[in-house]
């Protein structure tokens, strides 16, 4: 194991006040950065905005590296924001929130024994044949290594970092705090519901029997569907610090990128399918678009979906609310999509009211690019500066400033991060057909 693997090895704090400690020394470091900033803008006769000292490349550096080693719901709602974000984040902070996603650090191996031997007994090596004690994967909640049992079935087995689930409240308003500090979260803003819905959803992640149960129903509503492998749940091994599931191969997804363009559009068409169909007909969505929580199988040409715990039910509610709003869309209505928009809450009726022109030209440009005949391009994202240009005036209006509810955040997340992905890609899939063929069938 070379130094760079040795150096990944970084204990989770566990306890109330090592995390505290934690967030303490970041505002410190962020605090530190801004004056140096500062000082060094001034002498050279600048004056700068507070929120262009906090938002460094050296600040977002530390916050970065501070919410990895936090890991947790520190460190899920950095790639949260890295991802809903999107284009709108200065480009500083976007590019390295966005190695949130990529990146975690790892429990040592003293930490993760203590772990195993408090869910397993101490004698839990007797349970396999072979456990690699270097994780497979690390992400925000837990690590994930590779197994093989006594009768030479592999699994992968989900291990949940120390006192992460203890922590979930506690990270999420100090992160808030932080984010407000750096001026991404406006302090007029009513953050509290979003706030409550991610603690909500952070500690149905954080329940891996619960993860265990979703992943079980998604293998059965796409048994039978070519193109998709789900894991299958081991209960025995099971417990809510620790996932055991059959090990599934296969590469990252973005791996298709260098593959031909037909077998990329194909791909993704099969993934767009699987977003409006968990809106439309299941009604149950994994709402976490994060790339790792695909697998690309090249010698077999399916998808491995993983990581169900943020999987959750779509109320009737909002099912209807996006389809009033695709019918909308899809008839070229712009009226009709604004009204709809604005009645499912996804617009602030008061940015209309003072923003006519600029949110009917916002509608206009989304139309336009979902309402055409031919395939749509994900990779010409030529769109994306328009918008944001368009609706500028609208973001610094703070009289217009609104948070459409928790449940369809989620929702918009998923559906935002598979365009991501689409991007990645660069796909060109007629969605018009997919949309409203499942539409019709889900009637």
């Amino acid at each position: 194991m070379g130094d760079e693997d040795t150096s990944r090895h970084r204990s989770v704090p566990a306890s109330r006040i090592g995390r505290l400690g934690g967030f303490t020394r970041l505002a410190g470091g962020l605090a530190g950065g801004a004056l140096s900033e500062g000082a060094r803008r001034i002498a050279s006769g600048e004056r700068p905005r507070l929120d262009q000292l906090l938002l460094t490349p050296a600040n977002a550096k530390r916050l970065t590296d501070r919410l990895a080693h936090l890991r947790g719901a520190a460190m899920k709602l950095g790639q949260m924001i890295s991802m809903d974000a999107g284009d709108l984040l200065p480009p500083e902070l976007s590019e390295i929130l966005a190695r949130l996603r990529e990146r975690a650090d790892f429990m040592p191996p003293k930490q993760l024994d203590k772990v195993l031997s408090a869910e397993w007994g101490k004698d839990w090596r007797k349970r396999f044949r072979r456990f690699e004690p270097r994780p497979i994967a690390a992400a925000s909640i837990g690590q994930v290594h590779r197994a093989m049992l006594p009768d030479g079935r592999l699994l992968a087995i989900k291990v949940q970092y120390p006192g992460i689930a203890q922590s979930i409240d506690s990270d999420v308003d100090n992160v808030a705090g932080l984010l407000k500090l750096t001026g991404l979260l406006p302090a007029e803003l009513d953050i509290a519901p979003l706030l409550a819905a991610a603690k909500e959803q952070l500690h149905e992640e954080a329940d891996y029997v619960r993860e265990g149960a979703m992943m079980t129903r998604f293998g059965e509503l796409l048994e039978g569907r070519e193109g998709f492998v789900v894991p299958e749940l081991h209960e025995e091994l099971t417990t809510t610090r620790i996932l055991a599931m059959s090990f599934e191969e296969g590469g990252p997804i973005e791996a298709l990128a260098s593959e031909r363009q037909e077998l990329r559009d194909e791909v993704f068409a099969r993934m767009i399918e699987l977003v409006a169909r968990e809106l439309f007909d299941s009604r149950l969505m994994q709402t976490d678009p994060n790339f790792a929580n695909y697998r690309w199988q090249a010698k077999t040409g399916r998808i491995v979906l993983l990581d169900f715990g943020a999987a959750r039910e779509v109320s009737e509610g909002i099912s209807a609310d996006y389809r009033r709003l695709l019918y909308a869309g899809l008839a070229e209505d712009r009226e009709a999509v604004m009204e709809a928009a604005i009645e499912a809450g996804f617009m602030n009726p008061r940015a209309l009211e003072r923003h006519p022109e600029a949110m009917r030209r916002a509608v206009d440009i989304v139309v336009t690019q979902m309402a055409s005949d031919d395939r749509l391009d994900f990779g010409d994202r030529a769109f994306v500066p328009e918008i944001r240009e368009t609706v500028m005036p609208i973001a610094r209006d703070r009289d217009s400033w609104h948070l459409p509810p928790a449940e369809t955040l989620f929702v918009q997340r998923k559906v935002s991060g598979t365009a991501l992905l689409g991007a990645r890609l660069n796909a060109r899939v007629d969605v018009r057909g997919i949309v409203e063929s499942v539409l019709a069938e889900t009637a």
